[in-house]
């Protein structure tokens, strides 16, 4: 015999429920460590590496339909080169967006999913179009098969959308771009704010590269639109040897 006293049942099942309820505890505490953790690389990735955007408009047609979100690297231009045929999402150059008189509210839901990439609440304040000329490029139009040239090579360009005209520019124009600029252009090329529209503004339609939020890469909504979107490099594949 000894003097130790036997833990009783309900000596037992309170042991048992201390023990679960340390378990939960932990677990819970775990939880919210991996969801903090998850909402922070989200955040770092989605500020410096890829983001989303919405489609506002049908410059882009057929491209990108109106509402369509897409995924943009950010990597680009600040890592990787810009290429022609690039799709790009850039911030107003100046003049090239209509004057908004007032901001609309952002909701705390869509605020805190930009947060990490998946809403674009700041789209309207941004543009996307498709690079044509680099910087140190001649690019003209049109010629006399109503196509853009850029130095001295026509292109064939299977992406416009053109409704009906002969030519694939609204407007002519024969530019150099300026080193650090971009010449850049919607696939609508009827129906588009782009470079050829802006050559009054005082940038004369070229864009920074400084303004380039990064290149668009994945139609990632809705999924009946979902794909990847091509520099179409068979198209730019001659500028280069012909460049002036």
């Amino acid at each position: 015999m000894t003097d130790e006293t036997l833990p009783t049942r309900s000596d037992r099942v309170a042991s048992e429920k201390k023990t679960r309820q340390r378990s939960v505890k932990l677990f819970l505490r775990d939880l919210v460590i991996i969801f903090l953790v998850a909402i922070l690389v989200s955040f770092l990735i989605k500020t410096f590496v890829v983001r989303s955007f919405y489609i506002p408009s049908g410059s882009m047609e057929n491209t990108l339909q109106i509402n369509d979100l897409i995924i943009v690297n950010e990597l680009e231009p600040n890592v990787m080169p810009i290429k022609r045929g690039d799709v790009v999402v850039f911030t107003d150059p100046g003049g090239w967006l209509p004057a908004s008189t007032e901001k609309s509210n952002v909701n705390p839901i869509e605020w805190a999913l930009s947060l990490v990439g998946l809403a674009a609440p700041d789209s309207d304040d941004h543009l996307v179009k498709r690079v044509i000329g680099l910087p140190g490029d001649h690019v003209s139009c049109c010629n006399a098969l109503g196509q853009l040239s850029v130095n001295g090579s026509p292109l064939n360009e299977p992406y416009v959308r053109l409704d009906g005209h002969d030519q694939v520019a609204s407007l002519d124009f024969n530019v150099v771009v300026p080193k650090g600029d971009l010449w850049v252009m919607g696939d609508n090329r009827w129906d588009s704010q782009d470079s050829s529209r802006n050559q009054n503004l005082p940038g004369k339609g070229f864009v920074p590269e400084k303004d380039v939020v990064g290149r668009a890469i994945l139609i990632s909504w809705p999924i009946s639109h979902w794909s990847w979107l091509s520099n179409y490099p068979d198209v730019f594949r001659g500028v280069e040897d012909d460049k002036q």
